[in-house]
This record gives structure tokens, C-alpha cells and sequence, in this order.
């Protein structure tokens, strides 16, 4: 499935399994036994993906990763969304879109 729109900070996020992940000298590398491809998450794509592991928003995402990195906010925000886009488009991320329950009270 392709999907046009972008990623938001309020989506939540988690891995897809059929995932082969490894930690190589400091940065994460990946393989994918759904599609077959190699991926080098390199050492922040690597961060981001431990974050991964339980459903988490975009906005949590960049928030763990201004507390750990001196960054500034809007290049984490943008380069966040543009590894989480192509993390959507290789079928290895899982995104939903949260929705609140009124409770109708």
C-alpha cells in the first residue's frame, strides 16, 4: 500500500516485525525478511528505532530525542518525520492515527 500522506507528530508509531536488527560499531543494521533489503540505521536512525519497539507518537519521538541530542528542535522534527516516512514506504514501521473516545458524559 502506498501512502501520500506525510507522517504527523501526533501518529503513533511501531516496528513491523520480520525485522533482523543488529548492532554494528555503534549503528543499528537491519534486514528485512519481509522485502529481502539491508538497511543501515546508522547511530540516531538506530535510537529511533529502539524507541520502536512499543507503539510511541512522532511527538514523543523527537521529545526522547532533543533530551538526549544537541539539536536543534525543528531540524529533529523534520529530519524525524523524513526517517519515519521511509521507514512507512519500505513496510517497516506500522502507523496509526490516535483517536480520542468521548466519553459522553
Amino acid at each position: 500500500m502506498i501512502h501520500t500522506e506525510s507522517i504527523t507528530f501526533s501518529d503513533m508509531i511501531v516496528s513491523c516485525e520480520q525485522n533482523i536488527v543488529s548492532d554494528m560499531g555503534g549503528e543499528k543494521v537491519m534486514l528485512s525478511i519481509r522485502n529481502g533489503n539491508y538497511y543501515n540505521l546508522g547511530t540516531t536512525g538506530g535510537r529511533i528505532w529502539d524507541f520502536l519497539g512499543e507503539k510511541i507518537s512522532v511527538q514523543e519521538i523527537v521529545d526522547r530525542l532533543l533530551s538526549e541530542y544537541d539539536v536543534d528542535q525543528t531540524e529533529c522534527e523534520q529530519q524525524v518525520i523524513a526517517f519515519l516516512n521511509h521507514m512507512r514506504k519500505e513496510g517497516l514501521v506500522l502507523v496509526t492515527q490516535e483517536t480520542k473516545v468521548n466519553s459522553g458524559t
